[in-house]
């Protein structure tokens, strides 16, 4: 692979300058006689991150749309036993591109996640939770909209409903990349965070983690160089993964209990709705056609799955004398032997 030879301290120096002027029109694509974004790869340029990233996430044409599939697995951790797998995860979402004035691009999106059996595949309704021995009913993640603006400045981590207030000072927009084999760039984004639970304990005992949410979540994005450099392509075809560590599913019932999910996924770019599994699409359909396209107009707020659970459930009954599951005793281990 090629490596770029600067700090991280000296990109951000020069992108900075960089960011200052405009780029030059021998580097930017022009389509049709509005939509213009850069096609000259250079990871120190503020304003190609922008347009690339916009290009990868959505369609920079806003009279398309872009949809975005995941499938993967839910696994639960613990202390003191083995990783359990507990269930698959598959969704889509559907975006739009527009863009501002400033030359930043607003994301339109919904996107629906649903949960299915490991061994049959089924989407499923009701599961039983192997670490509180009952049947619960799955809620999946249907989040209409989330959006937010993607600029030649780092975005501030998401507000979640203003439960997370932190806003750090702006800073150029520098994506990781590198040059990956076979004339492919891999770009991987991520986002630590700390925030206080919108399912707090007194209310919600069975379904909250704790007053506080802990969230670790990570892409690797994954295209063709001469996708990127091509001004007929206003949407970037790509494949990728996302991981995510996060506390327990709150219809799971677990309460305060130690441990957390982590989700690993692939994801791609498709063609259509109609590319999706039929079954997927159904499910879809009966919470809300509106899930099987994009939004055209800007709306809002934009909350977590945590946030509409919140708004949209009620708490579980909490049985009498009920406590949240705790992980086994460290396994007795034999004596060493000299």
């Amino acid at each position: 692979m090629t490596k770029v030879l600067v700090s991280r301290r000296e990109g951000l120096g020069l992108a900075a300058i960089a960011a200052g002027f405009a780029a030059s029109p021998s580097a930017m694509a022009r389509v049709g006689s509005k939509i213009d974004f850069v096609t000259k790869v250079d990871f120190l340029d503020p304003n190609w991150n922008r347009d690339t990233f916009a290009r990868m996430d959505g369609d920079v044409d806003p009279t398309k749309e872009k949809i975005g599939w995941l499938k993967g697995r839910a696994y639960g951790v613990r202390d003191n036993e083995k990783i359990r797998p507990l269930l698959d995860v598959e969704g889509f979402s559907c975006v739009r591109m527009k863009r501002l004035e400033d030359g930043s691009w607003r994301r339109l999106l919904r996107e629906i996640v649903f949960y299915r059996d490991i061994e049959t595949g089924v989407i499923l309704k009701s599961w039983h939770n192997p670490y509180t021995n009952e049947v619960v009913r799955v809620v999946p993640i249907a989040n209409d909209p989330f959006n937010f603006t993607i600029s030649n400045t780092l975005p501030t981590p998401p507000s979640y409903g203003g439960l997370n207030v932190e806003k750090p000072a702006p800073k150029p927009y520098l994506l990781d990349w590198s040059h990956g084999p076979d004339g492919t760039l891999i770009c991987r984004t991520g986002v630590e965070l700390y925030y206080p639970n919108a399912l707090q304990p007194d209310k919600w005992v069975r379904e909250s983690a704790g007053p506080m949410n802990r969230v670790s979540e990570h892409f690797i994005y994954t295209v063709k160089k001469m996708d990127v450099e091509n001004p007929a392509l206003t949407n970037l075809p790509l494949v990728g993964a996302w991981s995510r560590i996060t506390p327990w599913f709150p219809w799971m019932l677990m309460g305060q209990a130690p441990g957390h999910i982590s989700y690993f996924t692939d994801f791609a770019t498709i063609k259509s709705v109609a590319d999706l599994p039929d079954d997927l699409v159904a499910a879809a359909r009966a919470i809300s056609p509106k899930f099987l396209s994009a939004p055209t107009e800007d709306y809002g707020p934009s909350l977590s799955s945590l946030e509409n659970y919140a708004r949209q459930q009620v708490p579980a009954p909490v049985p009498l004398g009920w406590a949240p599951p705790q992980p086994p005793k460290l396994p007795m281990m034999p004596p060493h032997q000299s």
